[in-house]
């Protein structure tokens, strides 16, 4: 009977994490499934890819900045998206490390191993390089990759996949003989602005980045030729063949169709003009493709709404399945003294694990998008609401509990009618402390395609548009606040009169 009560909860909570995991299964897709990488030309690439799927009739959903290269290789190999621009020197490099690879042929039957295609090149090479401000360049007379071994005392800021890339930092450092130590890994787009205001020195580069012409940066020779050819190219699972032939056929047209400099124009046109991805990609498909197709731009409002339904879904689901798990979890951690450190302990590992981390985590076991985000928001709301319910139940002063014990009192009856009823100050302040955590954490769904708050800050971020970044920012910090409010009302209705200011926080 002890732990009867806590485990009927517990049951219901782990059958609703089963029914959430088995969604995927049980709803495949009807549509094609676009991705695109976190930078702003797979962005401009996956939205032409998904206008010229839609000309052939079928429904497409581009799945925005979801990622890296092997979040979306990944994504691609489970058929959670169906395309997306990739460059054959990573594949060559990251994907396919380990195989040997002679020429193009070999990629071809490398991807066919996995049930993947490639098309042949759009037509342009976006390889890496190393960028520098020219009066830095003029000062340590740096004109080749090699020149940068002379001066180890210069700031290196590279981007965070590069840093760990086949073919990045580690591998660029072993070919050169570079010894440098301060070195830096941050977003790409924001290398670009700490290189400007002088707090790096030297930072990686796409070769078609609009930013290398617009700060008027000087790129440094690759003089031992470490950086492989990059042409862009579209990998799709090759079932598309079969079930969307018209689809395949439609992104082949793009082979051979996108020079360099088109590609550069095409990506200044968004970060430099400012000009959404959806119209930079409209006008191309109607200059170069002869595809005319009407580009409706989402207002504002509308992406509000989105961002806002999208935002607490991934809250209510995760909160409402902590609550049904750890208040549960935490009459049990009070029952018994040594179960309650084990409990609490492994709660508490948890709370300690970076919330991406936890994130990229649970990519393998739920796929991508909103499930893992709900689960990894659900592990994190664990720990507040099982410490405070356990120290609620524990505080409970030992007289009552004598005389419901002296009552003949069944353990359920006691939980329902004193236990719990006692213990509802510490339970409220720890869901709520669950919930405000949760909101702001929220955001972090949007790096694996959960949407929410956090997409149109990644967004400004990419675009440097502070707009974007307060779209997401602002209505964050207010749901966290109306949830607040809305526990402590919550807390004044339910909490025993005498009772309403001893919450432990």
């Amino acid at each position: 009977m002890s732990t009867l009560f806590p485990m009927r909860f517990m049951t219901i909570a782990v059958l609703a994490f089963v029914l959430l995991a088995a969604g995927p299964v049980l709803s495949a897709p009807s549509k094609i499934t676009i991705a695109s990488k976190t930078f702003t030309e797979s962005v401009v690439l996956g939205e032409i890819l998904a206008g010229l799927v839609r000309h052939t009739g079928h429904a497409a959903e581009h799945r925005r900045q979801l990622g890296g290269t092997r979040i979306l290789w990944s994504a691609l190999l489970r058929g959670e998206i169906d395309l997306y621009p990739e460059y054959t020197g990573t594949i060559i490099r990251e994907i396919l490390a380990g195989e040997t690879i002679g020429k193009r042929s070999d990629i071809h039957k490398a991807l066919a191993k996995h049930g993947i295609s490639m098309t042949w090149p759009l037509g342009f090479n976006n390889t890496y390089a190393i960028g520098v401000k020219p009066s830095l360049a003029k000062q340590y007379g740096l004109k080749t990759i090699s020149d940068l071994g002379r001066h180890q005392d210069l700031r290196l800021g590279f981007s965070n996949e590069f840093l760990d890339r086949g073919d990045g930092w580690p591998a660029l450092k072993r070919h050169y003989g570079l010894k440098h130590q301060n070195v830096k890994g941050l977003d790409h787009d924001l290398a670009y602005r700490g290189l400007e205001s002088g707090d790096i020195d030297a930072i990686d580069v796409y070769t078609t980045d609009a930013e290398i012409t617009y700060y008027g940066l000087r790129l440094l020779e690759d003089d031992r030729g470490h950086f492989p050819t990059y042409d862009a190219v579209i990998l799709y699972r090759t079932a598309l063949r079969e079930t969307a032939p018209q689809a395949v056929k439609a992104i082949q047209r793009l082979e051979g169709r996108i020079q360099a400099a088109r590609m550069s124009g095409l990506n200044a046109a968004v970060k430099i003009a400012k000009k959404s991805e959806t119209m930079v990609a409209t006008a191309f498909l109607s200059k170069d493709m002869n595809i005319d197709r009407s580009a409706a731009e989402e207002t504002i409002w509308n992406r509000f709404w989105r961002h806002t339904a999208e935002h607490l879904t991934l809250v209510a689901i995760s909160l409402s399945a902590a609550i049904l798990f750890a208040v549960p979890l935490g009459i049990a951690a009070s029952r018994q003294r040594k179960l309650g450190q084990i409990i609490l302990g492994i709660v508490a590992i948890v709370q300690t694990i970076p919330g991406l981390a936890l994130l990229v985590f649970m990519i393998p076991l739920l796929g991508i998008g909103t499930y893992p985000a709900i689960a990894a928001l659900f592990l994190y709301s664990l720990l507040p609401i099982v410490r405070n319910t356990h120290a609620g139940l524990t505080s409970i002063p030992a007289n009552l509990i004598d005389s419901a014990t002296a009552l003949g009192l069944p353990l359920p009856a006691r939980l329902r009618h004193i236990d719990l009823p006692l213990a509802v100050p510490a339970i409220l302040a720890g869901i709520k402390t669950a919930a405000v955590i949760n909101v702001g954490t929220a955001t972090l769904g949007a790096l694996i395609g959960a949407g929410g708050y956090g997409q149109p800050i990644l967004t400004g971020i990419r675009l440097d548009d502070v707009g974007l970044i307060l779209e997401g920012a602002v209505p964050a910090a207010l749901l966290a606040l109306m949830v607040q409010a809305g526990f402590e009302l919550a807390e004044r209705c339910l909490a025993p009169q005498g009772m309403r200011s001893t919450a432990v926080s």
